[in-house]
């Protein structure tokens, strides 16, 4: 028996649950408990750990062998290699006839270039700009601190959103090393802890968004801007690592003093120290949106998806607007919206092609609309090859 199956058996004899009951509170087919319990499955997916933990009523991690996270898809690493050689081989030693970088040249560089493709998810093309960059910022020394902080930060927003997690952590810890104040710290270990989440490390990246939360709490009366943001955003993420490990309580606490942040704000905010996200009141709303997904709450995604107006939508990241879509997506499907589900897959595509094949989430919600469906359009037997859909 695997120790996933292990877990589940015990508590449910625990509960004083069959394997029958498991299967009618949790929503998780009688087949999948049997074989977790009999050693034929190894462990389960995240989502459905937790379908089986809200029902035992412990935290996901309770149940947990471990997380596995999946890896870059085919093609990442070779496309990437450069960058992660810049950042884990020693720098280079400039000779005084060399053309010597400038921290303006670098700053002006991750401005024009790589912040733009980050934020459009060019990922390829990002992989062939990012290198010499980190390499330049390197060889400026301590006059190059804070732009190779920003550097380093993107370069571990891009490494965790192709799955490349080791590198992403190898950046990241090297960021927060170099982080010249508080501010700039709380940036770095908010990616830190959305790396965490996508490995499934939940109680790891709940503990971290809670102390660094904690940390950078600002006395709300005379609180700036920046310190609003950076705090909500950082209860934020515990929010997530909450109700991804069954703890709703806690994940709606957070999510309460983040909306209060957002409202202190007005409008969405993104401070010099925070290049890769901003927070807001509509940022707010899809992480709401976020949560009842995780949960399984369709109906209360499509509430909030109501009360989020496209003008307002734009005003998110890319990253949260793409995420927020695929939670309509889910919904649509959840409740046999086959079409406006699908739509909402198209849209992304349009948006973020390089974004949306990364995206385990994707091929989810396209496997539910594809059962759904008695025939396949041309269009969506095109998407499944596009986000990897087993055959």
């Amino acid at each position: 028996m695997s120790s996933a199956g292990k877990h589940v058996k015990e508590v449910r004899k625990r509960r004083g649950l069959t394997q029958h009951g498991l299967a009618e509170a949790s929503g998780v087919s009688l087949s999948i408990i049997r074989k977790l319990e009999q050693g034929e499955r190894e462990t389960a997916r995240l989502e459905t750990l937790r379908k089986l933990a809200v029902a035992l009523r412990v935290p996901t991690m309770r149940l947990s062998d471990g997380p596995r996270p999946e890896g870059p898809r085919e093609g990442t690493g070779e496309r990437w290699e450069a960058v992660r050689a810049a950042l884990e081989q020693p720098p280079l030693r400039l000779e005084s006839d060399d053309d010597l970088p400038t921290v303006e040249g670098v700053r002006t560089s991750l401005a024009v270039e790589a912040l733009p493709l980050y934020a459009a998810h060019r990922f390829s093309a990002l992989a062939e700009v990012l290198a010499p960059m980190l390499r330049d910022a390197e060889a400026l020394g301590d006059s190059g601190r804070r732009v190779r902080v920003r550097l380093l930060q993107l370069a571990g927003g891009a490494m965790v959103h192709t799955r490349q997690f080791g590198a992403a952590e190898t950046a990241l810890r090297r960021a927060l090393d170099d982080a010249g104040d508080r501010m700039e710290g709380a940036a770095t270990v908010n990616t830190m802890c959305w790396l965490l989440l996508r490995k499934g490390e939940l109680d790891t990246a709940y503990d971290l968004a809670v102390k660094w939360a904690d940390d950078i709490e600002p006395r709300v009366s005379r609180a700036t801007p920046t310190e609003l943001s950076a705090w909500g955003s950082m209860l934020l993420r515990v929010s997530a690592a909450a109700i991804r490990n069954s703890q709703t309580g806690q994940a709606d606490d957070a999510l309460r003093l983040a909306r209060s942040a957002a409202v202190l704000l007005g409008r969405e905010h993104a401070p010099e120290s925070e290049i890769l996200r901003a927070f807001g009141p509509t940022t707010v709303k899809l992480k709401a949106a976020e949560n009842a997904s995780v949960a399984d709450r369709p109906d209360a995604v499509l509430r909030l998806a109501e009360s989020i107006s496209p003008r307002s939508l734009k005003a998110a990241t890319s990253s949260n607007r793409n995420r927020y879509l695929l939670d309509v997506a889910h919904a649509h499907a959840r409740t046999r919206q086959y079409s406006e589900a699908f739509g909402k897959l198209e849209q992304i595509r349009e948006d973020s092609p390089e974004w949306l094949p990364n995206q385990r989430y994707a091929r989810d919600i396209l496997a539910k609309i594809l059962k759904g469906r008695r025939t396949l359009t041309a269009d969506m037997r095109t998407m499944a090859d596009v986000v990897g859909l087993p055959l």
